[in-house]
C-alpha cells in the first residue's frame, strides 16, 4: 500500500474522529472509549500494514 494512501486514511480517520468528538453530543465517559477504541485500532492496522504485525486472523476468543 502506498504511503500516500496510508497518510490519506489516517487524515479521514482523524476527520472523522474529530467531527464525532465535535458535533455529537455523548458523555465524557463514552467519548474517551471510542476514541481509545479508535487509536488502538488504527495502531493496529497500522502495524499490520507496515508488517510488524501478522494477520490477526487466526484469533479465536473463547471455545
Amino acid at each position: 500500500m502506498p504511503l500516500v494512501t496510508i497518510v490519506i486514511i489516517l487524515i479521514a480517520v482523524g476527520v472523522l474522529l474529530w467531527l464525532v468528538n465535535t458535533y455529537i453530543p455523548m458523555d465524557g465517559k463514552i467519548k474517551g472509549i471510542l476514541n481509545a477504541v479508535v487509536v488502538i485500532a488504527v495502531v493496529i492496522w497500522l502495524l499490520q500494514v507496515f508488517g510488524l504485525l501478522g494477520t490477526i486472523t487466526n484469533i479465536h476468543v473463547g471455545k
